[in-house]
């Protein structure tokens, strides 16, 4: 496997990974303010790990899923 379809996938699971954490801070957001923090926060921590990836990997390159 090449190091670019490698990271492609790596972008694709963190993508899904922000995703699902987005919307159980909001879906907690209502019933358990700390947990929906927590997980606002590790959202952020995963934005920023794909931030960092956008300047590897060309968005030209991903196919829309």
């Amino acid at each position: 496997m090449k190091n670019s379809e490698r990271l492609i996938r790596k972008r694709f699971k963190l993508r899904q990974q922000y995703l699902r954490l987005i919307e159980d801070a909001y879906n907690l957001r209502e019933t358990d303010h700390a947990l929906s923090d927590f997980s606002e926060f590790k959202a952020t921590k995963v934005l920023n790990q794909l931030n960092k990836l956008k300047f590897i990997i060309d968005d030209t390159n991903i196919q829309a899923n």
